[in-house]
């Protein structure tokens, strides 16, 4: 993996978390994600 790919990656996942960490619990609760599993939920994200 080159370095740029590596950074978008690693700007994507923050991103994810950033946004996710803004929801509200009840906005987490109605996508179905655990507060908890923010993380896993960023780096599936990046993942694909």
């Amino acid at each position: 993996m080159n370095v740029a790919r590596s950074f978008n990656n690693w700007r994507k996942f923050r991103q994810t978390v950033t946004e996710l960490s803004r929801m509200s619990s009840r906005e987490l609760q109605d996508l179905g994600i655990d507060r908890a599993d923010i993380r896993s939920v960023a780096r599936a994200s990046v993942a694909r």
